[in-house]
Parts: C-alpha cells; structure tokens; sequence
C-alpha cells in the first residue's frame, strides 16, 4: 500500500466530505445503469444530514472507515452484522464502499475492502457479503479480485422508477 494512504475509523466531522465522495461516486459508477435524471438529482448539501444521522445512528457493530491519500479524505467504506429482512446473522455485510472519482484506480477502495474484510474476520464472522449493481462489471471484477464470488441471490433495487437488479456477492473469512 502507498504510504501516502492511509485508513482510519470515520469522525463526524467527515460526514460532509463522505456524502461529497457517495454523491460523486454514485454518478461516476452507476451511469448508463440507473436513470440519469436520477443522477444528476443527487445533492452533496441535502446527502450531509443523511451521513450525519447514519453515522450517529449506527447500530452495534457498524464501523465506518475512510481512506486519506496525502490528509485528504478519498474513500469511505461502511459494514456491520449482516441484515436478512430484519434479521442481524453471524455474517458481516459492506453496506457501502465509494472512492472519490478523481481518485479511482489508485488503491484506496483496495485498501478499505482489505481492512473492512479483515475487521469483520478478526470479529469472528464467518463470510463477508455485499450486494452489487448486476450491471456493474467494473464492480462485480473489483470484488472478484478480492476473493469473492456471486452466490446465486439477487433483489430487485428500484431507482427513479426503474428496477436496477443487485447480485450478492460473498466471501469466506473463517470465522467461527
């Protein structure tokens, strides 16, 4: 890892550059797979509030991370107890991970899945699983890269009245 990088756990006074960097992310990743409109509808100042108050509600065993290059804050990633329905099980799910789009490529979202998948391994949950865009190839190869695979399931996700279809992905940690 670049020694300029660093990971580190999210303070609430990052919440406005993390809702910049999950605004920005959004409309760099998911165009030509959800309604552009939809995209360009997404506000940095009105997706604050909603960091913030994710952030101060975050359940038992949430842990946001960010990732700075050179101090500033590139990446951010989000996991927790997996959720079925309403249900937390033993396995670990990444809710988000989005990096600055002037900053794809350049190792952060590496280096925040590695020490997401590794917080969740050494808290004893026995897979990893993330849900992903089904178009998204560029996605679907990054998380293939790390060591996991599609398992089978899909839900419907529906954005701007379109249904945008989201595989799950899962990956073995060895928790017991």
């Amino acid at each position: 890892m670049d020694e300029r990088l660093h990971i580190r756990g999210m303070t609430l006074a990052d919440c406005g550059r993390v809702a910049e960097i999950r605004v920005r992310g959004w409309q760099a990743a998911y165009r030509g797979m959800m309604p552009q409109a939809h995209l360009d509808g997404l506000d940095v100042a009105e997706e604050v509030p909603r960091r913030r108050a994710h952030f101060e509600r975050a359940g038992d065993g949430v842990v946001n991370l960010v990732a700075e290059w050179d101090g500033e804050v590139v990446g951010w990633a989000c996991h927790g107890p997996y959720r079925d329905g309403g249900l937390r099980t033993r396995d670990a799910e990444l809710y988000a991970i989005y990096v600055a789009p002037d900053r794809f490529g350049h190792g952060a979202g590496s280096a925040l899945l590695r020490e997401s998948t590794a917080r969740c391994a050494a808290a004893g949950h026995p897979r990893m699983l993330l849900w992903v865009l089904e178009r998204n190839s560029g996605a679907r190869r990054f998380y293939e890269r790390a060591g996991f695979a599609a398992d089978g399931a899909s839900e419907p996700f529906e954005v701007g009245g379109v249904e945008v279809p989201e595989v799950r992905y899962a990956r073995v940690l060895g928790g017991s």
